[in-house]
C-alpha cells in the first residue's frame, strides 16, 4: 500500500487541472450563464430576390413585363395604390389609395386581408419581417 498514497496525490494534482466550474469571464450578456445571442444578418434586396420566389406564381417585376393574375410590380414602390395600367384591381384596393412606400408596403404584405379587407389577393403574408424588409429592398431595387 505504499503506492496508495503517490496515486492519491497524483489524482489530486491532476484534478487541480481541469477546467474550473466557474468561469472566470461573463459571457458577452453579461448575465452569468447567458450565452449572446448570434448576430442578426441585415435585410438586403437579394434575400429579397428569395422571398419573391413566393410571388412569381402572381406577380412578375419585368420591366414592361405583362400582368399576371397580379400585377407587375415592377416600379410598384413609389407609386399609387392600384394604378398599373391594364391590371383589373378589386374595389377594395382602389378605395385604400395612398402610394407603396415602404410603410405600406409593409402592412400589406403583412397582412394583406387584413389590411386591405375584400382584396383579391389570396395571400396570408409574409409574417417575418426581415423577410418582408428584404423583400421591400427587393420591390425597391426592382423601381429603379
Amino acid at each position: 500500500m505504499r503506492f496508495a498514497p503517490v496515486l492519491l496525490a497524483g489524482a489530486l494534482a491532476l484534478a487541480g487541472c481541469g477546467k474550473s466550474e466557474t468561469p472566470s469571464e461573463a459571457p458577452a450578456t453579461g448575465e452569468p450563464g447567458v450565452e449572446a445571442p448570434a448576430p442578426a444578418v441585415a435585410p438586403t434586396a437579394a434575400m429579397g430576390e428569395q422571398v419573391f420566389r413566393r410571388c412569381v406564381a402572381c406577380h412578375t417585376v419585368d420591366k414592361g413585363g405583362n400582368n399576371g393574375i397580379g400585377p407587375n410590380l415592377h416600379g410598384v414602390v413609389g407609386a399609387a395604390v392600384a394604378s398599373k395600367p391594364g391590371f383589373s384591381y378589386s374595389g377594395a384596393m382602389k378605395a385604400k389609395g395612398g402610394v407603396w412606400d415602404e410603410a405600406a408596403l409593409d402592412a400589406y404584405l403583412t397582412a394583406p386581408m387584413k389590411d386591405v379587407p375584400g382584396t383579391r389577393m389570396a395571400f396570408a403574408g409574409v409574417i417575418d419581417a426581415a423577410d418582408r424588409k428584404a423583400l421591400i429592398l427587393y420591390l425597391e431595387e426592382q423601381s429603379k
